[in-house]
């Protein structure tokens, strides 16, 4: 029998976020064919109880966020040494770096293939930090230093290649998500429409995101304010501190988003830049939502015929997509739900995900 896959995931944090939830329905599902093991650069968060929940070894390397640490990078090259693993995919800029540094001083770059991952697209880097943007630069130079780059959308692997990335080789490779976790539940929304006040006939937008100027709730709350009907959720770190609004409920970060989406019926994106593959849209239409977003990243290809996509940063064209699905007659909009989750399940399974990154590894 072949001796399963070994891949080591080195990620920045595991707070709740796209790429970290990724990571975790990636590995939490069983699968013959690899093993998996994760190590986080900054203290692990939340999303770490999830994964070990599937038994699967954790470590964090106990970095302080925008505080290089050669003590950090001499733990992970001896956890390299310890545990041999055949890949080490890499997942954010940050990562990447400080696992390509510490993949040398193990001594194991010819045994051992690396992989950095793109997880964004078309980054402004001057709405962030001195740091960022030398990471971001870094990443460019350094770029041929992996065996390959991994992006989840073709608009992720295009921006990069703009700025300058050289990758070896590389791939798309589109997320799934947990169709499981996120489906219609008629029972979870009965419950969560209780808690809210919303009546079974008001239609309600969610709005998953933590605040950032990359998901441009700015934008968002604008064309709300156009609405002439529905009710909206704002989720994410953050939220809670936005400005109050009479028809937006704001309830920050919840662990419990597929019980939410459930309960929902428009699934919303107003990113302005920076977006890959928007997890949140295609968990949204797992549920049942129907998506409506700004067309930055895969998010149209993503979308396909199930929902609306408009231009960034078009306050004008985002709350007449929102009116237009709002509006739909009953009928129509139960086309649209069923389509949505016929949509996800056919096309961002997490055995798809796996697959694609195995065919980049070679295997």
């Amino acid at each position: 029998m072949t001796r399963p896959l070994s891949i080591l995931h080195v990620i920045t944090d595991l707070e709740f976020g796209g790429a970290e939830t990724m990571l975790a329905a990636l590995v939490s599902r069983p699968d013959p064919r690899v093993r998996h093991q994760v190590v986080s650069l900054l203290p692990a968060g939340a999303v770490r109880a999830r994964i070990e929940a599937a038994g699967i070894p954790v470590s964090d390397l106990g970095m302080s966020r925008g505080v290089p640490s050669p003590l950090a990078i001499a733990r992970l090259a001896s956890l390299i040494r310890r545990s041999t693993p055949d890949v080490i995919q890499g997942w954010m800029y940050h990562a990447d770096l400080l696992a390509s540094l510490a993949l040398v001083l193990s001594g194991r770059r010819q045994r051992t293939r690396q992989f950095w991952g793109i997880r964004c697209s078309d980054m402004d880097p001057s709405r962030y930090g001195r740091v960022f943007r030398w990471v971001l630069a870094l990443s460019a130079r350094f770029s041929a230093c992996p065996d390959g780059v991994i992006a989840n959308s073709q608009a992720g692997l295009d921006s990069h290649l703009a700025l300058g990335y050289r990758p070896r080789r590389q791939a798309v490779v589109w997320n799934g998500i947990d169709t499981g976790r996120f489906r219609p539940d008629p029972q979870a929304r009965a419950e969560v429409r209780a808690e809210w006040g919303v009546a079974e006939s008001e239609r309600v937008i969610a709005h998953v995101a933590r605040v950032d100027p990359m998901k441009d709730h700015a934008l968002f709350l604008a064309a709300v304010d156009r609405l002439t009907s529905g009710r909206v959720v704002l989720v994410g770190k953050g939220t809670e501190d936005l400005p109050r609004h009479p028809r937006v409920l704001a309830l920050g970060v919840r662990s419990d988003v597929p019980r939410l989406l459930a309960a929902a019926d428009v699934i919303a994106s107003s990113s302005a830049f920076g977006e890959g593959f928007p997890n949140v849209l295609a968990e949204g239409m797992a549920c049942g939502c129907v998506p409506v977003s700004t067309d930055v990243g895969d998010a149209a290809a993503l979308i396909g015929p199930c929902g609306l996509a408009v231009p960034r940063r078009d306050e004008l064209a985002l709350a007449q997509a929102l009116q237009t699905v709002l509006d739909w007659d009953a009928e129509t909009f139960a086309r649209h739900r069923a389509a949505c989750r016929q949509r996800a399940e056919s096309q961002f399974t997490m055995a798809a995900t796996l697959d694609g990154f195995l065919q980049a590894y070679g295997k």
